[in-house]
């Protein structure tokens, strides 16, 4: 079986770019940590929050890169000097991706009680109606 692609379809014109930001976001990290929400907060406004418990704010980073959003997490190692029991809290680092369509705007961030938010925002699109004119050959 073959795998179908947008230029399978004649209609579907310069989607090139559609494809490629799919295949990226298939890979941008289907690791579970850390648990996360995405939800509309108006027609053109979304919100992303992760559960960062135990990270302050300097061990988080945010970054826009090549059209993706991109939040690392990487907590310091305190453990030096202390004799753990047992250890079930891991400082553990990760990497969250969210592929970002064009007219999708990164508002603030806000922690709050454990949790990182994102705000997003995206431009209301101009209807636009264009008329080509004919020229005789």
């Amino acid at each position: 079986m073959s795998k179908l692609t947008l230029g399978s379809y004649p209609h579907l014109l310069g989607f090139e770019q559609l494809e490629r930001l799919l295949e990226r976001s298939a890979k941008a990290g289907n690791e579970g940590y850390p648990p996360y929400n995405i939800e509309q907060t108006s027609d053109f406004s979304y919100r992303i929050t992760l559960a960062v418990a135990g990270f302050a704010e300097e061990d988080l980073a945010i970054t826009i890169e090549d059209r993706q959003l991109v939040i690392r997490g990487r907590q310091r190692d305190d453990s030096e000097g202390r004799v753990f029991l047992h250890r079930g809290i891991a400082a553990r680092q990760f990497q969250r991706m969210f592929v970002l369509a064009d007219g999708v705007e990164v508002g603030e961030a806000v922690m709050e009680n454990g949790l990182l938010h994102i705000d997003l925002s995206r431009a209301v699109p101009e209807t636009v109606v264009q008329t080509i004119s004919i020229k005789k050959g």
